[in-house]
Parts: structure tokens; sequence; C-alpha cells
């Protein structure tokens, strides 16, 4: 397995010199999920041997906190899942930190996306709650990608109007994000976190609101320094977590500003890089 990096070559070492890893913190889609959206059955394993060791390991995704819950079902005890792009921390059911939208911004967001849609832009919002996900498009062709994200997710007729802590609102576009909502969606980023999450997803939340802020705090309710964190994402919401760890890893198949911004460029997602990572750098069997 090899390694590319921006800077000079750097070596990952062996078995020999395996670093003192105690927080491992990966994005989801396009990270540690395949191709497919499945999470590599190689990983119950390895979850086992890291919390033999004291390693935490963290999934770090905007998908909702019961989503990512529901994905791991019993293996998540003990897990810290920081989810809706860092905006509500989560582990073993307990909040550890949140960081809600004012309601003024979240209204002003979804007649952003209405007016979009009036004039023809194939989008859609989605109010993300700490206990539901609130959606207006009640069309299957749109249910069908809010369901991938957000296991608890209700049709309402005022999305701006839901009785919830409102921790981001996402937006997806059929067709590419960056092209139609990100400039919509401009005017905000002077006060907000305006994230071009995938391909077809923007989410906006909370200028103090990042995966990286999230991932800061963590080290230091653990205790758990730079050096001692492993982190792996592959697009631009995954920039600022990158920068909190020593051991940041780019996936081959990530966005290229991601790639310039990561220390290491980990295998692709279709290679279960994070696994295979993880195993060479601690010098676990499968290596």
């Amino acid at each position: 397995m090899t390694f590319s990096t921006s800077a000079p070559p750097a070596t990952v070492p062996g078995p020999s010199a395996a670093p003192d890893i105690r927080l491992i913190v990966t994005d989801m889609d396009g990270t540690l999920l395949d191709e497919a959206g499945r999470i590599p059955g190689d990983l119950w394993p390895l979850l086992a041997e890291l919390r033999r060791r004291g390693v935490v390991f963290s999934p770090a995704s905007g998908r909702q906190y019961a989503t990512l819950a529901h994905q791991f079902g019993d293996a998540g005890q003990g897990m810290v899942f920081i989810a809706e792009n860092g905006t509500y921390v989560v582990r073993d059911g307990v909040e550890l930190s949140s960081d809600p939208l004012d309601s003024a911004v979240v209204a002003r967001v979804v007649h952003t996306v209405r007016r979009l849609a009036a004039d023809g832009a194939d989008v859609g919002a989605v109010v993300c709650g700490k206990r539901s996900a609130y959606v207006e498009r009640a069309d299957e062709a749109f249910l069908s990608e809010v369901r991938a994200y957000y296991v608890r997710h209700r049709v309402v007729a005022d999305a701006t109007a839901v009785d919830d802590e409102v921790i981001k609102v996402a937006l997806f576009d059929f067709g590419a994000a960056e092209h139609t909502l990100a400039p919509a969606l401009a005017p905000f980023a002077g006060t907000h976190q305006v994230v071009v999450s995938g391909a077809h997803w923007v989410d906006v939340m909370n200028r103090t609101a990042t995966k990286g802020a999230a991932l800061r705090r963590l080290q230091r309710a653990l205790g758990v320094t730079p050096a001692q964190t492993m982190v792996f994402g592959d697009y631009l919401n995954d920039l600022e977590m990158l920068d909190a760890a020593d051991w940041s890893f780019a996936m081959a198949n990530a966005h290229p500003e991601v790639v310039r911004r990561a220390r290491y460029v980990a295998p692709s997602h279709r290679d279960h890089g994070v696994l295979r990572t993880i195993e060479r750098v601690l010098g676990l069997p499968g290596a």
C-alpha cells in the first residue's frame, strides 16, 4: 500500500513504530462507505479491536444522528457520533454539544429554496432538527434522496414552523449543487457556514458549526491531541476536521481541494481505504 502527500514524501510507520492513536474520525459517504453506500463488513471486527485498545471511533457525517445510530446498531455503543456536519454530537444517546440555528435564519433559507423551486429549479430543503428532519416536498424522487441520510423525517406543510431545535438546513439539488444552490445561498455566507457537502447537497449552519469545530471540542473533552488523532474525508465539508489531526487522510477519490489540504492520501473508498489505512498505521493483522 502506498500513500501520497502534497508535502515532501512522508513515511507511514509500520507496526514497529505505530503512533499513539486515541481517536479515529471518519466521514461516511465517499469515505468509509463502499460504492453501494454500505458499511464494509470488515469494519465490525476492527471496531472490536479498536475498543480493546481504547481507541474512540467517531463517524462524522452530514447524516442525522438517528441515521448514524441506526447504521451502526449495537456496535455504536461508546462511539461518538459527529452528526449533521458537526452541529450535533452525541455519545450513547447523550448530547455532548450542539449548535442550533436561529429560527429567522431557517425561515430565510427555506424561503430562498422556495423561490428557486418556483423559478423552475429542481431543489428542496431539509430542515434538520434534533428529533427529526422536516421537508415540504412529498414527491417520491425527493423523499428517496432524503431517506438515505435522514431515517427520521416528516413531511410538513411549513418547515419554518416546526417545534424542534433546528441545527442545520440541508438543501438538495437534482442538478449540480455548486451551480444553482451555492450561488443562491451566497448571501448567507457572510454570517453562516454555507458548505457544499456533496455533488447535490449544500448545508447551511452557524459559522461556529463545522466538523472541525466539533472535533476540536471532542479532543478537549477526551484529552486527545492532534498527534493522537486520525481523520479521513473526501469532500469540502471535511476540510476543517482534517486540519485538526496530524494523521489527516484524503481518500483517493476525494475532491482536489481535500487532497491538497490533507497530509496523506488513502486508497479509495471502493478499496475500503479507511480500514486498510487504520490496519497499516496501527500495525493490525490484515495490513
